[in-house]
């Protein structure tokens, strides 16, 4: 499809308000999602929202409408706002429009609308598959799932970049797939930083980054998320290959809806959201499934307006999730990475008719071994380890290994930590937190569990590490 279809339809700007344009056509109005030029060389895009009459539409502008007055012409591109697909967008970075914003010579590609329906049913995997991802806690206790959707919930600091980072690379690495990274209401800053860091990881060969900044217009905000699910269908559909679709963030696409709404002179549902919010987010969200050909899997980070989990927004964003990984600022403090909190975290694919009876138990026995632990805590730091019962002793020594062991070094940080990264598979790691749960490791330091990949390099580690207490002892 080319980008532009050369329709000589014509019109008049009548009035602008803001991002709002109406414009009035003699002969042909243009239909809903359009993309109409109009300004200094065909600068300003504006989209069709709605006819208004028999000669006039409205219009939201997707650039500043600075210049604009009544009467300027207006030029019907004869088709919707289209974005590039093709292997050679690969390594590159977009804006809305599918222009290149990454200095780059411009690529020859495909131009495909970004209005598409989501896959028929009858076309859609029924069967649920985990998503391994090589991330000891996130495969043992919130599996995700292939062609699922995943939230992200977390602070500044408290390392959601690095773990997508992380994500990134294992896919390419474990699943030859395609990561599409899509920035919605992204501060510039942002993109530049990962742009830099996926480069110095030697993961962008196999990556497409599209942003829609956060001084751009409402309507460039709210189409961003279209435009790369777009490029990432192109993978599944036509390539038949994997994608991991990661968007940051997904309360800026409900946010931008919201302003366009407003805009648009709609009436305001409760809270001030936009009446039609779940429309719009589903039809964002129904096109991230898995087909018979391949998978959009997906991971998305969640912002919760004043950490109220009842706000319209989390609670439309949460229907559509099939796992929640929540980062913890106090275990980011306690040097715990990834600092995602193991309890407060849940996936529906962990039952066992999905990841076996085995796994089930085991996934059930660590939580309640970490829940017990941080009931023990309060007693711990008033009373002192000494004053549990051997039993309770036992309980945190396990959950303490466990914390431990569920740390682990990533491949995106090796240049900060100086650690090489493990890619652990889903039964190394079962291995390991069930012989921690069988108390194998109770004669083991904490210490030689901290960082490690497999459990078997923990028993490498603890002899130095008792012969150094040891020394420190003596010297002592």
């Amino acid at each position: 499809m080319a980008r532009s279809t050369g329709s000589s339809n014509t019109g008049v700007i009548v009035s602008v308000r803001g991002s709002v344009v109406d414009i009035a056509f003699l002969s042909l109005l243009p239909p809903i999602h359009s993309l109409l030029h109009t300004g200094k060389d065909g600068e300003v895009a504006i989209e069709v929202l709605a006819q208004v009459d028999a000669q006039r539409v409205r219009g939201i502008a997707l650039t500043p409408t600075q210049g604009l007055a009544r009467g300027m012409p207006v030029v019907d591109s004869g088709g919707p706002l289209l974005a590039p697909v093709g292997k050679e967008i690969l390594s590159r970075m977009f804006d809305v429009f599918g222009n290149a914003i990454d200095r780059l010579p411009k690529p020859n590609v495909e131009w495909r609308s970004v209005h598409r329906a989501p896959p028929a049913l009858a076309h859609r995997s029924t069967g649920s598959e985990v998503f391994e991802t090589g991330i000891k806690v996130i495969d043992v206790l919130m599996p995700l799932e292939r062609g699922g959707k995943a939230g992200l919930f977390g602070g500044a600091g408290v390392g959601k970049t690095v773990l997508l980072t992380e994500m990134i690379h294992n896919m390419v690495g474990q699943h030859e797939g395609v990561s599409i990274f899509c920035g919605i209401g992204e501060r510039c800053r942002e993109g530049e930083e990962l742009y830099r860091d996926m480069k110095a990881a030697g993961v962008l060969d196999n990556m497409v980054m599209v942003f829609g900044q956060m001084n751009e217009p409402p309507g460039a905000r709210f189409r961003v998320g279209h435009a790369a699910l777009t490029m990432a269908e192109y993978f599944r559909d036509d390539e038949h290959r994997d994608v991991l679709l990661l968007v940051d963030n997904i309360f800026r696409f409900i946010q931008a809806g919201m302003e366009v709404s407003g805009l648009m002179g709609q009436m305001p549902a409760r809270l001030g959201y936009q009446p039609t919010m779940g429309t719009e987010l589903a039809q964002l969200e129904e096109r991230i499934a898995n087909t018979d050909t391949g998978a959009i899997t997906s991971i998305q980070a969640v912002y919760v307006p004043a950490d109220d989990f009842t706000d319209p927004a989390a609670v439309h964003t949460f229907s559509h999730l099939s796992a929640s990984i929540v980062l913890s600022r106090k275990r980011a403090s306690e040097g715990l990475y990834p600092a995602i909190d193991p309890l407060q975290s849940n996936s529906r694919m962990a039952t066992p008719g999905v990841i076996g009876e085995r796994h089930y138990a085991l996934a059930q026995e660590i939580r309640r071994t970490l829940a017990q632990y941080a009931d023990l805590k309060d007693i711990i730091a008033m009373l002192g380890l000494e004053q549990l019962s051997s039993e309770d002793r036992k309980v945190v020594a396990r959950a303490r290994r466990l914390e431990r062991f569920l740390t682990q070094p990533f491949f995106t940080t090796e240049q900060f930590t100086g650690l090489k990264g493990k890619l652990v598979s889903l039964e190394v790691a079962l291995d390991g937190c069930e012989r921690i749960l069988r108390d194998e490791f109770k004669d083991v330091p904490e210490s030689a569990l901290y960082m490690i990949g497999a459990i078997d390099e923990a028993v490498a580690r603890a002899t130095p590490i008792e012969e150094q207490n040891a020394i420190s002892v003596h010297a002592a």
